[in-house]
């Protein structure tokens, strides 16, 4: 579904993303972790088309997307979520989400409603919500319009360990039954290990490690650089 192959982003003389190759499978989660400043988000912009590489390409299901808008990027079936909520806090949930929906022809809301546990919210404007349940409206905007890759950075942040994981079940139960693929960017390694079919690691920009979950995370020099320091 996506493949990255020499990816590569700088800033002036920093090399946010220095030749990163990435493939993901359709139908899976992938997830993509490191220390912070490793380069993680900045793949995800790349992705989204929010940023232009410095050089190499970005493949779509098969397609050279590398120079395509963000715009174009949305209709072909990419969506995100950002690590900062964009809700509209003035704007009920049923109607930021009714008007997201008739954008993008969304055709079964109430699903996405019901998998992600918003229904009981649905009358009260985003800024009266707990900040866990507007984590869940900010994922169902990039849920709906059934997109076939979806990014997500950070979707857990700020949430209890409770919240965390049981939104993570819902998410993932939600992409399994619309069949979607997912790249993830997160810090929980509890959320990683358990949603992640697999993952790749990033370490000042480069490629350090990708395998299984469990490949990954025996792998001494993850461990070194991310894993034991978050453990």
């Amino acid at each position: 579904m996506l493949e990255l192959r020499n990816l590569a982003f700088y800033y002036g003389a920093v090399h946010a993303v220095s030749d990163v190759n990435l493939t993901v499978q359709k139908g899976t989660v992938h997830g993509l972790i490191g220390p912070n400043g490793a380069g993680k988000s900045t793949c995800i912009d790349l992705v989204s088309g929010r940023k232009r590489p410095t050089a190499g390409t970005i493949r779509y299901d098969g397609n050279d997307i590398t120079t395509r808008s963000v715009r174009w990027r949305r209709h072909a079936g990419i969506s995100r979520s950002f690590q900062r909520i964009s809700v509209f806090p003035e704007l009920t949930v049923a109607d930021q989400l009714d008007l997201a929906a008739r954008s993008v022809g969304e055709r079964d809301l109430d699903l996405v409603v019901a998998r992600l546990g918003l229904d009981t919210c649905l009358g009260e404007r985003c800024k009266q919500i707990s900040y866990g349940q507007q984590r869940r409206v900010d994922i169902a905007l990039a849920l709906l319009g059934e997109p076939r890759l979806i990014l997500l950075d950070e979707p857990t942040a700020g949430l209890s360990r409770e919240e965390s994981l049981q939104l993570a079940d819902h998410l993932v139960a939600l992409v399994r039954e619309r069949q979607a693929t997912v790249l993830i960017v997160e810090h929980d390694m509890e959320v990683v290990f358990r949603v992640c079919d697999r993952l790749t690691v990033l370490q000042l920009g480069e490629v350090i490690a990708e395998g299984s979950p469990e490949e990954v995370r025996r792998q001494p020099r993850v461990i070194e650089a991310y894993l034991g320091r978050a453990s």
